[in-house]
């Protein structure tokens, strides 16, 4: 099934042009980078690293409460509408099996597969919705900045929880404990299959915004190698996602993942339908004239699914 969005998702706050002046009211720091543009509108330059982190800051300040966000530099500092997107259609799909109600608060939990140094969609799905989170990462900066991220806003304690992941081979295994249960999984997996593939990607993107060309391959939102690239790019990862996943069948509901390309769509099919997984659903997401989408799979049937129901009702 197939959920088709031409814009971003109906409660999410981002839908309209960013309002710089009450941006910059409640971060004052975002002045010195906002101009107007060639139309006369109130923009920043999105090819400035510096520029969308200090949007990122006042955005997350301004909708959700986040009022002390860092990052080290140098890490990903992703555009958070696509971000919330990817959050309120998890919810979306948790609300099927609750007669459309958004389950909210401790009684739903999720894995944040590569939770990275930002830890945005921990941080989005806690302040929105209160649920919980496990945050797993490879890299121990990216943990130290998550646990840095939530001691320092008091509306983030108790709500996430980071784990390091020590066999970056592994996805669920040493994170995923025998007696967990988790409500759904999240990911963002590495996009690019070499570091020379993630820096040729962002040189096209910076041309796109700027409309000129460029021979700099600085990220404009940042990016270690773990969280840009690995050995053989996204359809690896998550066909390994999708193998491991089979191991932890009873202690997740939904296991979801974005998928950047859409050529990648019929070998993910295959590996799940290999290994005859209970039900697939993909939603496709839009943000400009970018096109990504969920993939979402689970391995309980009706009966597991009924009982899953009466559990969140509760």
């Amino acid at each position: 099934m197939t959920k088709d969005t031409k814009t971003l998702h109906p409660r999410n706050f981002h839908n309209n042009r960013y309002d710089f002046e009450a941006l910059i009211k409640t971060k004052p720091q975002l002045q010195e980078f906002v101009k107007p543009n060639k139309y006369g509108d109130l923009s920043i330059d999105f090819a400035n690293p510096q520029a969308v982190i200090s949007l990122n800051k006042a955005l997350l300040a301004h909708f959700y409460g986040i009022k002390n966000y860092t990052i080290p530099n140098g890490y990903l500092c992703p555009p958070i509408p696509g971000r919330a997107d990817y959050i309120h259609h998890i919810a979306d799909l948790l609300s099927s099996f609750n007669n459309g109600v958004i389950p909210k608060g401790k009684t739903i939990k999720g894995l944040d597969v590569g939770i990275g140094a930002n830890g945005i969609y921990s941080i989005i799905g806690s302040s929105l919705y209160d649920w919980d989170f496990v945050g797993s990462d490879i890299e121990l900066e990216s943990i130290k900045s998550v646990e840095n991220i939530v001691n320092s806003n008091e509306i983030l304690k108790n709500k996430i929880e980071c784990k390091l992941q020590t066999n970056p081979e592994n996805i669920f295994t040493g994170i995923i404990k025998a007696d967990d249960f988790y409500d759904f999984t999240l990911c963002n997996p590495p996009f690019h299959k070499s570091l020379k593939d993630a820096m040729d990607g962002n040189k096209r993107k910076v041309q796109n915004l700027t409309k000129q060309k460029t021979t700099k391959s600085a990220l404009n939102f940042g990016g270690k190698n773990n969280e840009l690239w690995c050995k053989g790019g996204e359809i690896t990862f998550i066909t390994n996602m999708i193998k491991e996943s089979f191991e932890f069948k009873n202690n997740v509901f939904w296991f979801t993942t974005l998928v950047s390309k859409k050529e990648n769509l019929p070998i993910i099919y295959k590996a799940l339908k290999d290994l005859k997984v209970s039900e697939i659903k993909t939603i496709d997401m839009s943000q400009g004239q970018k096109i990504t989408r969920v993939v979402a799979w689970t391995f309980f049937n009706k009966n597991q699914q009924s009982e899953y129901k009466v559990k969140i009702a509760q």
